[in-house]
């Protein structure tokens, strides 16, 4: 009788700030890497706003919102397609991006107001900073830090071996 439990997904953090425009260039790749593995790879999102860019951090705590709603990869992917006019209009853009893929929008602007994600992208950000990371994107799959914020390219292909490996060690 052969064990039935599937393997352990690999893990991908993908570090992000949802105004920055080198993370909206990375969408391809994150939605590259999700065709590719499906659910034998864990792709998280980890919060890392800038200073530099003034919404960043209303982002990911609207980021957050979206994954409790159940939408959370549809809306980032929605928020980084339209970075421009989250640098325009700031926190009324993030609730209307919100009303678009028909999640709750005054749930959307209470969260906003009430501050319920700020844990989640603090801790992201301290830990961010613990293991290194200095900008958007980043990448930290099986304990290596590939940082996509300088050039990205051949960083999907470095991203893919990487996984292979551990998807292989797992045999």
């Amino acid at each position: 009788m052969t064990d039935s439990t599937p393997a352990r997904p690999a893990v991908l953090d993908v570090w992000c700030e949802l105004q920055c425009p080198d993370c909206r260039t990375a969408l391809d790749d994150v939605r590259a890497l999700r065709a590719r593995y499906g659910d034998r790879v864990e792709l998280r999102l980890r919060h890392f706003p800038l200073e530099k860019h003034k919404h960043s951090f209303a982002a990911a705590q609207a980021a957050e919102e979206a994954f409790a709603q159940g939408k959370g990869w549809p809306y980032v992917e929605a928020v980084l397609g339209r970075v421009e006019e989250l640098d325009r209009a700031g926190e009324p853009f993030l609730v209307a991006s919100a009303r678009e893929l028909g999640l709750d929008s005054e749930e959307f602007d209470t969260a906003l107001v009430d501050g319920r994600h700020i844990l989640i992208v603090d801790a992201d950000q301290a830990e961010g900073k613990a293991i290194g990371v200095t900008g958007t994107p980043t990448y930290v799959v099986g304990g290596e830090r590939l940082d996509g914020g300088k050039s990205q390219d051949g960083l999907r292909e470095r991203v893919e071996k990487i996984i292979d490996g551990l998807l292989d060690a797992e045999g």
